[in-house]
């Protein structure tokens, strides 16, 4: 596979980027990257959610004195907003020029999970999503700081109720095992006077603040230090632990490169990630220009959005409604703000089901034969479909028209596989004849039905 295709599809979610990589150069991709601007305009579709506490109780209290249909209404409407915000999001994933931003995103998205479906304020799962945004370059002591005090996630992980006189531990045992530390590298005690710490964390303005009636002022002993602990405390505590830069650093490892990352290659990163005082940026630069170096093409999975951002680029789709991408997305197991439990999409193996793997063949086979995507057509789905099923959608694919059949299976292949060999190089050779002549009518046709063969084979699954 080029490398430079191979490194717009890490770094991004597509082949769009290649060209830009071979162009300027791996380091300056990143640092254009990094210098990319964070729109901090709240979006149009949040306008009539509630967005203050006052806000949100008398929504609360307009529920409660309504009959069952217009509850039902008001709520319908809330969960319009929640898909709009995914349309949105993808909308941004796909048209950014340097989209390593938005990667990163999802990667904090995944890491700090906090879902709609749990936290049901869409304003709060914004700002939540917002942060991740501003700080996915940041630092990560002071990311996991200010995330831990987002209303969606003292909602998300139920320190709304935890207070002095009824402790609840979910926010402290998930802030040490899934969010820095990882598990035995703490003991219970830790997770029980972090709780204390936390109790009184409570929904707030902007942020979560803690609240006086609610607070547990004890002195704790938390990680062999003693005192009157709160969260920002407790994070600097955390982050003097030895343990602290491997759990994030073999996370990273797996969501850009490796499936199973070495055990080596996790140490030496994170031993250099605590030298630059957890700053992502010159961590996510040393991994990346290090690794970019080395052949490591067909070490990973591709997740659901490269593949499918992936096919919809090569086959210059442009005008896919992002909701039929985020149902698609959803049947993979990749619902964006919703993901099965707090750790998150897990990826690797789980992206490659059997039944995922027929849902992808299914996509490629509708996009490749100019059939628009649609619900039915995807899944045959029993639901209300507004997409004309029958529709046809303009395909069209890249290949050198003054080539012949081995070149041009030379072309695609390079772009699309991590590898070849010969039983697959004669199988596409049966589909690309010897005579085949570029230049007539049916060629376009032909190498969509090549560009279709290779999806299907389990080598275009990897990256």
């Amino acid at each position: 596979m080029d490398k430079n295709t191979l490194w717009s599809l890490r770094l991004g979610f597509s082949g769009k980027q290649s060209q830009t990589i071979q162009k300027i150069g791996l380091n300056a991709f990143l640092e254009k990257s990094f210098m990319t601007k964070v729109d901090k305009n709240i979006p149009n579709f949040l306008d009539n959610s509630p967005k203050s506490l006052a806000e949100l109780q008398s929504r609360r209290k307009e529920i409660k004195n309504n009959t069952s249909d217009q509850t039902k209404e008001l709520l319908k409407k809330e969960i319009q907003v929640s898909n709009e915000m995914k349309d949105w999001w993808l909308e941004k994933m796909m048209n950014d020029d340097f989209p390593l931003r938005e990667k990163m995103t999802c990667f904090w998205h995944n890491h700090f999970v906090s879902t709609y479906q749990k936290v049901k304020v869409n304003h709060w799962v914004f700002q939540h999503n917002k942060l991740l945004r501003e700080e996915a370059f940041g630092n990560f002591k002071t990311l996991t700081k200010k995330t831990i005090q987002t209303n969606a996630m003292v909602r998300y992980l139920d320190n709304v109720d935890n207070r002095r006189d009824k402790i609840n531990e979910n926010l402290s045992r998930e802030l040490l095992e899934l969010f820095t530390l990882g598990i035995g590298n703490y003991t219970e005690d830790d997770i029980k006077n972090g709780a204390k710490g936390l109790a009184g964390l409570h929904l707030g303005e902007d942020q979560a603040i803690y609240r006086r009636f609610f607070e547990n002022n004890d002195t704790i002993t938390y990680f062999g230090k003693t005192g009157n602990f709160k969260a920002d405390e407790l994070v600097d505590i955390i982050f003097e632990q030895k343990a602290v830069p491997y759990l994030i650093t073999r996370k990273i490892l797996k969501w850009f490169i490796y499936d199973t990352p070495s055990e080596e290659i996790v140490k030496y990163y994170g031993d250099c990630f605590r030298k630059v005082n957890f700053e992502i940026k010159p961590l996510l630069t040393k991994i990346f220009t290090e690794e970019y170096a080395k052949e490591s093409a067909g070490s990973k999975i591709k997740d659901p959005l490269v593949y499918i951002l992936q096919l919809l680029d090569e086959l210059q789709i442009r005008d896919v409604k992002p909701r039929l991408i985020v149902f698609f997305l959803k049947q993979q197991g990749m619902d964006l703000f919703n993901q099965p439990n707090v750790k998150g999409w897990n990826g690797g193996k789980e992206w490659l089901t059997s039944q995922i793997y027929l849902q992808r063949n299914n996509v490629a086979d509708l996009l490749c034969n100019g059939k628009s995507l649609n619900r039915r057509n995807q899944f045959n789905e029993n639901e209300m479909i507004t997409e004309n099923k029958n529709a046809l959608i303009n395909v069209n694919i890249d290949f050198n028209s003054n080539g012949n059949n081995k070149t041009i299976i030379a072309e695609l292949t390079n772009r699309l596989l991590f590898q070849t060999d010969e039983n697959l190089q004669k199988e596409l050779e049966t589909l690309l004849k010897y005579d085949f002549n570029p230049k007539t009518e049916s060629a376009k046709n032909a190498v969509l039905r090549l560009f279709n063969t290779i999806t299907k084979t389990p080598e275009f699954q990897l990256i």
